[in-house]
């Protein structure tokens, strides 16, 4: 005997619902002649916050929003940007000091940050010199491919 297919929409909401609330990825229900089987791919956990350095405060004065990627480049002169998406980390560690500070001078090849990507923690350098004058990201803060991460005054 065949079953049928189940079309009540409010039970097939409360099933995706209880799912995403109870962290399931995969769950049958079978109800008379009518069965329900709902089945979601999980993306890659974030890793365990022991496995990526803890947040390193980072002085209020330091950090600016940007208004917009267009004035930032134009209120100042280069502009660090992300080479990728992952997670900012001003430090090596969490016992490191900031690889970057508002007021420091830095050359092409000076490291200014780390943001870890599926696990890997790459070292970002600054790929033009000059006095850093903003950081415009928060330390454990994720980043976008290309977000402006710092501006510098050119020398």
């Amino acid at each position: 005997m065949a079953k049928e297919m189940f079309t009540d929409n409010k039970r097939v909401r409360d099933l995706i619902k209880l799912m995403a609330e109870n962290g399931l990825t995969e769950i049958e229900l079978v109800e008379d002649k009518s069965s329900i089987r709902l089945k979601r791919d999980l993306a890659p956990a974030m890793p365990a916050a022991a496995a990526a350095p803890a947040p390193v405060p980072t002085p209020p004065m330091a950090i600016a929003p940007p208004t917009s990627e267009k004035a930032v480049g134009e209120s100042a002169g280069p502009v660090i940007k992300s080479p990728m998406v992952g997670t900012y980390y001003a430090a090596a560690s969490p016992d490191s000091p900031p690889l970057a500070k508002v007021g420091m001078h830095v050359d092409k090849d000076t490291v200014v940050c780390i943001i870890e990507a599926m696990k890997v923690f790459n070292e970002i350098k600054a790929e033009a010199a000059g006095t850093v004058t903003r950081i415009l990201v928060q330390n454990g803060q994720g980043v976008e491919f290309n977000q402006p991460l710092f501006t510098l005054k050119a020398d």
